[in-house]
């Protein structure tokens, strides 16, 4: 197809390019060498995509997430699109079958980790492809003063030696000025058209709210805003207690995170996009693809780890040019709790050095060993069989894959499920003569059907829950009937995959690393510590805080955010808004003015202790406040 209108018209049903999308566009069909900064939801895929098709050959994607490469792939599949990866733990026979696939069955994306990139049998096929284009995503992740820093991503140079006469786009949403700096200089682009489009998001006002009940505030949010929204938690566990929290207070609300399966994201993101549960609590894990226009409120429950990724989900708000919001809350019980959280997680070298040495034991590698198998890790289980802080451990799993040394596929959670070995008449006899287990046995016969015939999903909860006793009792009871020959029962599992990359050798791979780890480390720090100062300044325009963080030097506060409203409200207003809710509503307590009053509840709660000291309103026995 020769007009990339057409193509666009065609694959994704658009009728024009977004006016940054057209210079991306433009760039890339002049064969420059680009640079692109986008923020979130600015199109970034289709700017790439576009021309990968346009051009003859094969478009090569660099992506840093597993997760990220296989939406990719699916979605440009689903639109008929010829799209390939390499799947994790990938046989030399299985890599040699792709890329044949890719040369003579016209595939026109090809999606790597940077990792891949440096195998060598990877390396030599990709010389032997017609490459049109090559694409560096999420670029941000090749500087250590990115939020995401990459190790390998600063290798990613060797596609300038493999298709010398290729041009390279590079693509982020967030970057520095100095991120910048090393996109260009690392990948040694060539004169390279740099388009950038302002962070900066008229419609939506940034807010960060002291509280110590952020259950109420979430409550009082939910009760003025019905749009949907998105709140980010910092624990795959808080997303099912709030969402359940939510949902107990009247709210609409699913949960969202990695370790669920696929079938349960698809379900909780197909809920969320049809507004049957128009609130989504989750972690970060949700926001890859995510693209739903009239998104009113993205809540920060917790810290995220930098600013770049607070702008990133919260630019997840307000897509559809209407006014959103971005609200953080927060206290300062809450901010300690994090600086303490995040000491506790960060690592010494030499706790790398020994978690890293034990990975190998735990699955009996020896020194010198190359093995090229994909393994089951239970991250839990590995940290209580050498009494490791699993905190730490998750960093650390984290830093091995981020250098390259391991390649980790994070957990996915399998649900219990059992099924009859026996038929009726003998489970019927093995109940005459166990009379103990009769209950428990009519109980699952009561609550799923289909075990005589099928392996049947359990929640040994539930169970509990209708027998009348502890779920660990239903497990014990489970696995005596498994033993007993009556049922098989694959017990709950929370898995990660993880496939070593390089042969063992202890000490020695973690010192070649061991001076990046430690600067990334210590940027990682810096990076929290410079959230938490945008947290704390309430003195200067949310806007101009972010936007100069960015390179944008304003100084022209915003007039909506918290600092600017506070700044440009005057004092009386507050107080003739209490006096003007009392007058229709009688009797009210504080819990019920914050919720009616657009002001931040410390403010309502300092003008009703002046208006009772000034004797025109007065409280009750019971909390109640009225005008005299």
């Amino acid at each position: 197809m020769s007009d990339p209108l057409k193509i666009l018209e065609t694959y994704w049903g658009f009728s024009s390019f977004r006016p940054k999308q057209k210079e991306i566009v433009d760039s890339i069909l002049s064969k420059n060498d680009t640079v692109a900064l986008l923020p979130t939801g600015g199109g970034k895929s289709i700017a790439f995509q576009v021309p990968g098709l346009f051009f003859d050959g094969v478009c090569v994607v660099i992506s840093p997430l597993i997760a990220l490469i296989e939406d990719q792939v699916t979605n440009l599949q689903n639109k008929g699109i010829k799209a390939t990866h390499i799947p994790s733990g990938s046989s030399v026979d299985d890599i040699v079958r792709i890329f044949d696939n890719i040369k003579y069955g016209n595939y026109k994306f090809l999606y790597l980790s940077p990792e891949r990139l440096q195998s060598k049998l990877i390396q030599d096929r990709i010389s032997d492809l017609k490459i049109a284009l090559i694409v560096i995503d999420e670029a941000h992740c090749i500087s250590e003063w990115g939020h995401d820093f990459r190790p390998s991503y600063t290798k990613l140079n060797i596609l300038r030696k493999l298709v010398p006469n290729s041009k390279i786009v590079a693509l982020t949403a967030t970057a520095t000025k100095k991120v910048l700096e090393d996109i260009i200089q690392i990948l040694e682009l060539e004169k390279p058209t740099i388009l950038k489009e302002s962070f900066h998001k008229k419609n939506l006002h940034y807010h960060i709210i002291n509280t110590n009940d952020k259950l109420s505030k979430l409550s009082q949010v939910f009760k003025k805003n019905k749009a949907p929204s998105i709140v980010y938690v910092n624990s795959r566990k808080k997303t099912k207690e709030l969402s359940n929290y939510l949902n107990y207070s009247g709210f609409n609300s699913s949960f969202y995170h990695g370790g669920l399966s696929v079938s349960e994201k698809k379900n909780a993101y197909e809920n969320w996009m049809s507004e049957k549960t128009p609130i989504m609590v989750a972690t970060n894990a949700f926001g890859m693809g995510i693209d739903k226009a009239n998104v009113k409120t993205v809540i920060h429950y917790n810290l995220p780890s930098s600013i770049e990724n607070y702008v990133q989900e919260a630019g997840r708000a307000g897509r559809n040019k209407e006014d959103a919001f971005a609200i953080f809350l927060t206290n300062l019980s809450d901010i300690e709790t994090s600086k303490e959280i995040f000491k506790r997680s960060q690592p010494s070298i030499n706790e790398i050095k020994e978690v890293h040495k034990k990975l190998y034991q735990y699955f009996q590698i020896a020194i010198g060993e190359y093995s090229e198998e994909k393994y089951r890790l239970n991250i839990l289980e590995f940290c209580n069989s050498y009494k490791f802080i699993s905190l730490k451990v998750f960093s650390i799993l984290q830093i091995l894959n981020n250098y390259g040394i391991i390649e980790l596929n994070q957990a996915s959670q399998k649900s219990s499920s059992i099924q009859f070995l026996v038929n009726n008449r003998q489970l019927l006899n093995y109940k005459e003569s166990h009379n103990a287990r009769r209950k428990f046995l009519d109980t699952l016969l009561r609550m799923y059907a289909g075990l005589f015939e099928n392996e049947v999903k359990i929640n040994e909860f539930s169970i509990a829950k209708n027998v009348g006793i502890t779920s660990d009792n239903v497990i014990e009871s489970l696995e005596k009937l498994a033993l007993d020959g009556i049922l098989k029962y694959h017990k709950s599992t929370s898995d990660s995959e993880i496939v070593f990359l390089v042969p063992r050798e202890d000490d020695k791979t973690i010192n070649r690393n061991s001076k990046l780890i430690t600067s990334f480390l210590k940027h990682k720090e810096e990076k929290l510590e410079t959230l938490i100062n945008y947290v704390l300044n309430d003195k200067v325009c949310r806007n101009i805080q972010l936007l100069n963080y960015f390179g944008e030097f304003v100084d022209k506060p915003c007039g909506n955010c918290d600092v600017c409203r506070k700044n440009n409200k005057p004092a009386p207003t507050i107080s003739s808004s209490i006096m003007e809710v009392l007058k229709t509503k009688k009797s009210l307590n504080a819990l019920e003015l914050c919720e009616l009053l657009p002001y931040p509840e410390n403010d309502i709660l300092i003008h009703l202790r002046e208006l009772i000291a000034e004797e025109i309103i007065e409280i009750t026995n019971t909390n109640t406040y009225f005008l005299k």
